[in-house]
């Protein structure tokens, strides 16, 4: 019998050890998130106003993609396709707490010995469908709110001083007078790595609320910024042209939204820096991307404060053109990629996360519509050939001049359904990224397929077990 006790003791030593060694080895995570933020938003990717030196040294020392794409060209569907690994065809929340386990992403990093950390911008919800019921360890200022009544202390409160409609959990108790919210955010993140359980891997996911509106930049931020637009020669580059039912800008040329962009990019370099302090850079995987295009359209209702232009891709933030869902997507492991600029695979923002979960753990997840893309990260596979889709029927013709479309990209090809006008547009995205010379009567053959295999997809995708997923499932 003593022996049988001793070896026993001896087995769960042997496992005890195990479990601490995969957590010592297990590559930590660090996924920023930006809010609106357009493809050509970062100084690597061709913008000549604002400033990122920090997020370009990411670029630099990772894979930077040219070729990835939201999952949705608003926000709540992209983030619960990001979080679910599902085309969000019911344009809503869902209900992720009827999500299986076996499904459930954070779950399996859960069980993997990781701890679990999402700060800033959820928008999927609260209560049931909250953070931490959805399974992060600890959650930060997450909740139904889409945004906040301004950047600066205190948070839900408009500058005229009436609360905001959607409240900002956490914050306020938290700050004073001054606090600007992504340094918040930021501090809170560095504060939460530092504390998990000694030898725990972490997966902390930081969603900003930035560059979304209200635009408002530090002063000092503005007033460098306005110098810079004044004295920028747009040469004959008019500032908006008309698109749908409302405007297209045409110039980054807004001083709070480029100090907005280059604060992001500075609590991104106190992050990498962070990292480097507690020798935490090599085996430490950070991912930066945005949750679809910027916001550079209006539409009937009048005009608004547009914040940015995705030129040299067409329109934005709503719109199934490029500059609505193209995103900057960076992915940095020193220990496990070498850095190199991926410019022909095709990849979607509902993709991420079984990347993760497939790079640092090793794990598959069924029955979802993602791929892990970790074969194109270590340059094993070449996804150029991809075809994806997109569906967005509650359109804004109001707020952002767009009409109900769905969009397939096969390989080099693309092409937008206008379904509620009967009509479709063709582009070669290789020889025309900007959308401007449509092929749907010149290359019939290639539209009448293209149309043919979105129409299947939609036909197979809008069904209502898909379509009212919000619905709560039945727990009898």
């Amino acid at each position: 019998m003593r022996n049988l006790i001793n070896f026993l003791l001896y087995l769960g030593l042997l496992l005890f050890t195990a479990e601490v060694q995969a957590q010592s080895t297990a590559p930590n995570i660090l996924f920023v998130y930006v809010d609106d933020l357009g493809y050509h938003d970062l100084s690597c990717t061709g913008s000549e106003i604002y400033q990122t030196p920090n997020i370009d040294r990411l670029a630099a020392q990772g894979v930077q993609f040219e070729q990835a794409y939201s999952s949705y060209p608003r926000c709540t569907p992209s983030r619960y396709g990001l979080m679910t690994g599902t085309y969000p065809v019911n344009e809503d929340h869902g209900h992720l707490v009827g999500i299986p386990q076996e499904q459930n992403f954070i779950h399996h990093f859960n069980e993997a010995g990781y701890h679990t950390q999402f700060v800033g911008k959820w928008h999927l919800g609260d209560e049931d469908n909250s953070p931490m019921n959805f399974g992060f360890d600890i959650s930060y200022a997450a909740g139904h709110a889409g945004g906040v009544g301004q950047r600066f202390y205190p948070f839900n409160t408009k500058p005229n001083g009436k609360r905001h409609k959607e409240i900002v959990p956490d914050v306020e108790q938290d700050c004073k007078e001054g606090d600007y919210l992504p340094d918040v955010l930021t501090d809170k993140t560095m504060e939460l790595i530092q504390a998990r359980p000694a030898g725990a891997p972490f997966f902390v996911m930081l969603a900003f609320y930035a560059v979304h509106t209200p635009l408002e930049a530090k002063e000092e931020d503005k007033k460098r910024n306005a110098a810079e637009i004044a004295a920028h020669d747009y040469g004959d580059v008019p500032e908006y042209i008309e698109e749908g039912t409302g405007r297209r800008k045409m110039r980054q040329d807004d001083p709070d939204y480029a100090g907005m962009v280059e604060n992001v990019d500075e609590n991104v370099g106190r992050l990498l820096q962070f990292l480097e302090d507690n020798g935490l850079t090599e085996n430490t995987i950070v991912v930066f991307s945005s949750d679809h295009g910027g916001l550079s359209n209006d539409g009937f209702k009048g005009e608004r404060n547009l914040a940015t232009t995705n030129m040299p891709l067409r329109a934005g933030k709503g719109w199934l053109y490029e500059g609505g869902i193209r995103v900057p997507l960076l992915f940095r492991w020193p220990v496990g990629i070498k850095p190199r600029k991926e410019s022909s695979s095709i990849v979607l923002g509902m993709d991420v996360i079984p990347t993760l979960l497939d790079l640092a753990i090793n794990q598959e997840v069924e029955g979802i519509d993602a791929k892990s893309f970790k074969p194109v990260l270590v340059g094993k596979e070449d996804w150029s050939e991809r075809t994806v889709f997109w569906h967005s029927r509650k359109a804004r013709p109001h707020s952002t001049g767009d009409p109900k479309t769905s969009a397939i990209r096969a390989g080099d090809y693309k092409l937008l359904q206008f379904f509620e006008e009967d009509r479709v547009e063709l582009y070669n995205l290789v020889n025309d990224p900007g959308e401007e010379h449509d092929l749907a009567t010149e290359e019939p053959l290639k539209t009448a397929e293209l149309l043919a295999t979105l129409l299947s997809w939609k036909k197979e995708y809008l069904v209502p077990e898909r379509l009212q997923r919000k619905q709560k499932p039945d727990r009898d």
